[in-house]
């Protein structure tokens, strides 16, 4: 039996396939969100489970590439189902983790998230700069974006501009991965029971 790697720290999913690591085959969880035909899904598992993978696994599998990724799923469940397979590599996804937002001050974490947002962009450059359907206007708008001068609103709905622009360039319905969600919230909450803390007892000793 071929000896192989464990994918520790590992949360490429290409990689982990490509180079051929341990893989505990949870693909079976595509099909269950093709099925189930959400618009918005939940995904809660403890830590250290394998989110960050599994996200990872689910972008590699709907994101249209100029090179096909349908190989990474040779063998794997998933492929047994060709009614699911149809799914794979049709869609612009947009995929973003917070995982790093864990700043001691809202404007360092807001920083984090410019970046995000302009890598994300960035991601997408060609197809989008490239369209005939995107409106000068709106190229205009993810040019600040990239460049870090777009308005402190305009990220408000960032994600929600990128996924219109992107649906309109590739004429589908868009794929958007949130990993990490909770990081900033749970932070800023943190944050201010610190600073509530620090407060209180400067009142304390004064």
């Amino acid at each position: 039996m071929e000896r192989k790697p464990l994918p520790i720290g590992i949360e490429d999913f290409k990689r982990l396939i490509d180079d051929k690591y341990y893989f505990v085959d949870k693909t079976l969880m595509i099909k269950e969100l093709i099925e189930s035909q959400t618009i918005v899904g939940l995904f809660t598992r403890p830590r250290r489970f394998g989110k960050d993978l599994n996200m990872s696994m689910i972008q590699r599998f709907f994101e249209k590439t100029d090179e096909s990724n349908a190989y990474l799923f040779d063998g794997l469940k998933i492929s047994k189902y060709p009614e699911c397979m149809k799914y794979q590599g049709q869609y612009p996804v947009i995929s973003i983790s917070l995982k790093s937002m864990k700043q001691a001050t809202f404007e360092e974490a807001f920083a984090v998230f410019k970046d995000l947002i302009r890598a994300e962009i960035l991601r997408h450059k060609s197809i989008l700069f490239n369209s005939a359907v995107i409106e000068e206007t709106d190229l205009d708008k993810l040019t600040r974006f990239i460049e870090l001068k777009a308005d402190k609103s305009d990220y408000n709905t960032s994600i929600g501009f990128l996924s219109t622009l992107l649906a309109s360039a590739y004429g589908k319905k868009v794929v958007i991965l949130i990993d990490e969600y909770d990081v900033p919230l749970e932070n800023a909450f943190h944050q201010d029971r610190l600073s509530s803390q620090v407060q209180h007892n400067q009142r304390k000793n004064f």
